[in-house]
């Protein structure tokens, strides 16, 4: 494993934001032992919260979660360095998350701050164009400190084609759009889909399979299971709590492990990874992982490996999956990072 494969890039909180990173880092990643070696700052940007690479071309993104909200393209070295491709303005506040369609031909970006959805064509080099669409989110939910108005958290396109899902923490709310390859404009779909009141939702994960997904709950710390239709509608199964800990919890990310058999969740307040087998109706919680700090902002998979970014701990922490049960365990030693959000194998 060589060139990108061994590199990992690093979103964080900047001053701007409260926090203590300075932009992107890169570290090379160790196939065998899973072990990180930080390589320093290599975009200075601020507040790069959350990053997505392009799916066929050497291009990362991110966006930059300010009041005036902006996405930023780098043309990614094999050495991890990042080269400057375009700065857009993304139309809404504090931008939390951002994809790249699967053919590659667009970035959609989650406004958290603006409760908005903003498009930009992306350029055969994936520069992004000036930006084609915005689509606002209206309403309100009900927690009158979180939910006093349109959040939008997460977007997440299909891989399979069918429409994008927006999901909204301010609205109760998973908005469907079909996106138009040519104009690079979304059309809603209607109905959205309502979580119960004060669910929060937040991130999604999808099964492989495209026909399940799961979403977690920031307010009420739960996961929910849908059965995931071709037109992109959502039919709730199940629903159970995201964490076994007393305490308050606030889930953060979601994905299904590389194999589909299990679902993780990552609980900030309590620090740990919750592990879910998911071959049944209802997700069965099968561990609980302490991390070693707090608040457990995102994780990703990568070769046998599971890297934690804990925001207030200034650490990613890094387990061995073990494939037989799906638990992940500790190993080595946390490497410290600035108030990391998101790591990007």
């Amino acid at each position: 494993m060589t060139g990108q494969n061994a590199i990992v890039h690093i979103g964080g909180y900047t001053a701007e934001m409260g926090g203590r990173a300075e932009g992107i880092v890169a570290a090379r990643r160790d196939p065998v032992s899973g072990e990180l070696t930080p390589l320093g700052t290599v975009a200075v940007t601020p507040s790069p919260s959350f990053l997505v690479r392009h799916p066929t071309l050497p291009v990362l993104y991110a966006v930059n979660e300010l009041s005036e909200g902006r996405v930023s393209a780098f043309r990614a070295a094999p050495d991890g360095d990042l080269d400057p491709l375009g700065v857009r303005p993304t139309g809404g506040a504090e931008p939390c998350h951002l994809a790249v369609t699967p053919d590659g031909r667009h970035l959609v970006v989650a406004n958290y701050g603006g409760g908005s959805v903003a498009v930009f064509p992306l350029d055969g080099d994936g520069v992004p164009g000036e930006r084609s669409d915005l689509v606002r989110h209206e309403g309100h939910g009900a927690d009158p400190q979180r939910q006093e108005k349109a959040h939008c958290h997460m977007v997440s396109p299909d891989p399979d084609g069918g429409p994008l899902l927006a999901v909204d923490l301010g609205t109760d709310s998973v908005y469907r759009y079909d996106l138009e390859a040519a104009s690079g404009r979304l059309v809603p779909r209607a109905p959205r889909v309502r979580t119960p009141a004060g669910t929060g939702p937040r991130h999604l994960a999808r099964h492989p399979d495209g026909r399940r997904c799961w979403l977690v709950g920031e307010l009420d710390a739960t996961v929910t299971g849908y059965e995931l239709t071709a037109d992109g509608a959502l039919h709730q199964r199940a629903r159970v709590d995201a964490s076994g800990r007393a305490g308050p919890v606030q889930p953060s990310e979601v994905a299904v492990g590389p194999d589909g058999r299990f679902l993780y969740v990552g609980n900030r307040g309590v620090g740990t990874v919750a592990v879910f087998a998911v071959a049944g109706e209802v997700p069965e919680l099968v561990a609980e992982v302490d991390t070693g700090g707090e608040w457990p902002r995102h994780f990703a998979f990568e070769g046998g490996y599971l890297y934690v970014a804990d925001e207030r701990a200034d650490m990613i922490r890094i387990f061995r999956v073990d494939p037989a049960t799906g638990v992940p365990e500790v190993v080595g030693e946390p490497v410290p990072m600035a108030s990391p959000t998101c790591v990007r194998p």
